[in-house]
């Protein structure tokens, strides 16, 4: 699973990333698989640097304890403080990495590291609907009518190997299509939402041996 941010963290699988990549480990997605830690971070994702008070004005939450998670989320490499900009009462912190890599099948191995896992990508899947759901209340006009698509295959039958292969090149694809953001951005150009999911669509188990639902870790947790 590729987390790719959105003008920039989010979307398809695969066990590698482009150069400005991370790869999770298992402390520091435990670390990371908390919601309020990832609405900071997806903040700081869309809207660039800010400081503890303007996001917890955002949030809806103390600026005590967005400080708290901000330097939880410093501790284990996610952001780093904006050097040059601020005071020391007022501190700007920007996100690191523009992608975050996560290797499934590893993270899958112990069960608290797979309840971050469930708890991160509940997270990941409700931020993509919100996104999208936010390009579509927006009327569109000119050349941009018609210049999107939605598809939705859900009766194709693969075998493992075969969706990994499709999820590469439906991957590799789109790195080919999306510009560097170093570079200039053309005339007309405007932010567009890529998102797909390449996913197995097993039976869901039943009985007395089906998992319960994940549950957020606490603040403490890492």
């Amino acid at each position: 699973m590729t987390n790719e941010p959105p003008a920039e963290p989010t979307g398809p699988t695969g066990p590698t990333g482009p150069s400005d990549s991370r790869t999770v480990d298992p402390r520091s997605l435990r670390a990371l698989a908390h919601p309020l830690r990832m609405r900071i971070l997806d903040l700081l994702s869309d809207q660039g640097p800010a400081t503890s008070a303007r996001l917890a004005a955002q949030l809806g939450e103390n600026t005590g304890t967005v400080s708290w998670h901000l330097r939880h989320l410093a501790e284990h490499g996610y952001i780093e403080e904006e050097m040059g900009r601020g005071t020391k009462r007022e501190r700007w912190w920007r996100r690191k990495d523009r992608t975050l890599v996560l290797n499934t099948r590893e993270l899958s191995v112990d069960p608290e590291t797979s309840q971050a896992l469930s708890v991160y990508q509940q997270h990941y899947l409700e931020r993509t609907f919100r996104r999208a759901a936010r390009a579509l209340s927006v009327p569109l006009t000119g050349d941009w009518v018609g210049s999107g698509h939605m598809s939705d295959w859900g009766d194709v039958r693969l075998t493992p190997s075969q969706l990994h292969a499709l999820g590469q090149e439906l991957l590799a694809v789109v790195r080919r299509h999306v510009p560097d953001p170093e570079a200039p951005v053309p005339d007309g150009a405007q932010p567009v939402l890529i998102q797909f999911q390449v996913l197995p669509m097993l039976p869901e188990p039943t009985g007395p041996t089906a998992p319960t639902a994940p549950t957020a870790p606490t603040e403490e947790s890492e």
